[in-house]
């Protein structure tokens, strides 16, 4: 599943759409920034509601590939949309909560797994 893929599937808007379309590695939901650096994976997304430039910072870190955002949470300041412009990482909001988004991604990308094995 690509980053547009997991978009459409979480009825997602793009706010950062400059970015290439890397299939998903999986996914890490955390609101603890020094949790996402201990334990995320390269190459995932991240579920969180934690909306500022510092959040694409631990992205950047961990090579994540895109940061989802949850309950609709607006973007806390402008910084935060160009830096992940600048390093790649998309940004995408979603009405649903965490654990909704985490269901789906989980699921989605076993399906995913289990097909190509």
């Amino acid at each position: 599943m690509t980053i547009r893929e997991a978009a459409a599937l979480l009825g997602a808007e793009i706010l950062q759409d400059d970015f290439e379309d890397a299939p998903l590695t999986g996914a890490y939901t955390s609101d603890l920034l020094s949790d996402v650096m201990a334990n995320a994976k390269e190459g995932g997304a991240l579920i969180t509601i934690q909306a500022h430039k510092n959040t694409v910072a631990v992205a950047t870190l961990v090579n994540i590939t895109v940061i989802v955002l949850c309950n609709n949470r607006p973007v806390q300041d402008d910084d935060m949309l160009q830096t992940a412009k600048e390093e790649g990482i998309a940004v995408i909001r979603t009405r649903e909560n965490q654990f909704t988004v985490s269901g789906k991604l989980y699921a989605a990308l076993n399906d995913n797994a289990a097909l190509s094995s």
